[in-house]
Parts: C-alpha cells; structure tokens; sequence
C-alpha cells in the first residue's frame, strides 16, 4: 500500500482546512486508516482513525468536534476536514493504514504509530493567530 498525503497550507485561526490520503496498490486490504500529527519539538500525536468498511471513526479530545474524518472507498482515499483551527494545530500530518482486520469497537486502541503498518508522507499545516 502506497499513501499520498496532500492539502496541507496555512490558515488562520478559526479557519479551515482539508487533508487528503489517497492509497493505491493493495487498498483493497485496509482494516483501517489514521491520522496523526507531529509539531516542531513534540512527539507524534494521535488525531483520529476510521474503519475502512464502515466508516466509523475516532477522535483525539484535542480535536473531537472540530475535525472530521471520511473516506471514499470508490477513490481510496480518506479526507481529514480540519474546522476551528487554532495555532496549536500546526503541525505535519500523516496518514497512515492499517491492513489487519479492524472492528469498529477496535478503533479506539489504535492510537500508537506501531498500530499501523504503511505511512505517507507528511503535509504541513500551519495556523496564525
């Protein structure tokens, strides 16, 4: 599975942004599909995750109510739509796949960067005040 990241850029504060992940090669076999962020001097931060069947999703507090993740499976690729943003979002974003089986209820544990086995490259996001 390849991972293709994009959309990143610079926004104002309490603006809006949308990440794009598409995925080819064997993305037929995704379980689930993630986010996550990493800021200049800071560790890699969970932002949320979908299930690739369903649709379901899970969020980071940090970000829950703000963002919002989706997919389209006919595209093989997940959206990331960032609302509210605020400086402390500024970050690279990653997208990330999992091909292991994945059940909704499952979701909620995937939010170690170990948890994913394919990785994009990041897009940078960057928020003024």
């Amino acid at each position: 599975v390849q991972l293709q990241a994009s959309g990143g850029g610079l926004a104002q504060a309490g603006g809006s942004l949308r990440l794009s992940c598409a995925a080819s090669g064997r993305a037929f076999s995704m379980g689930a599909m993630g986010w996550f962020r990493q800021a200049p001097g800071k560790e890699r931060e969970f932002v949320g995750n979908i299930q690739w069947s369903s649709g379901s999703t899970y969020y980071a507090d940090s970000v829950k109510g703000r963002f919002t993740i989706s997919r389209d499976n006919a595209k093989n690729t997940m959206y990331l739509q960032m609302n509210s943003l605020k400086p402390e979002d500024t970050a690279v974003y990653m997208c990330a796949a999992r091909t292991r089986a994945t059940a909704s209820w499952g979701l909620r544990t995937l939010r170690e960067p170990s948890d994913y086995n394919y990785w994009g490259q990041g897009t940078l996001v960057t928020v003024s005040s």
